[in-house]
């Protein structure tokens, strides 16, 4: 069983920033990628930012200037964070945990159950 508990959402100012956490617990045999996720009421959820394993990144472009992701391996942590907050960064956002199965080594995703960002205009 693998959880993921998130924190640093809330309620900003728009221009301020947040900055999110995401650790993973569990019986975890390997992680091969951690990152976050956002969904807007009545939107699709999309990627924000990926990290993994071996440090490689994936952002999505009109928010690569304002998130940065970041893991401490050490701990089983993500980190996004996000500055210049604009109003429609608005969303819950999402843990995710890529992990392989401990026999077959099948690739496995894991989702935390979300942190509200709400910015303010």
């Amino acid at each position: 069983q693998v959880q993921l508990v998130e924190s640093g959402g809330g309620l900003v100012q728009a221009g301020g920033s947040l900055r999110l956490s995401c650790a993973a617990s569990g019986n975890i045999f390997r992680i091969n990628a951690m990152g976050w996720y956002r969904q807007a009421p009545g939107k699709q959820r999309e990627l924000v930012a990926r990290m993994s394993n071996e440090g490689i990144t994936t952002y999505v472009d009109s928010l690569k200037g304002r998130f940065t992701i970041s893991r401490d391996n050490a701990k089983n942590t993500v980190y996004l964070q996000m500055n210049s907050l604009k109003p429609e960064d608005t969303a819950v956002y999402y843990c995710s945990l890529e992990g392989a199965n401990r026999y077959t080594m099948n690739s496995i995703r894991y989702w935390g159950q979300g942190t509200q960002v709400t910015v303010s205009s």
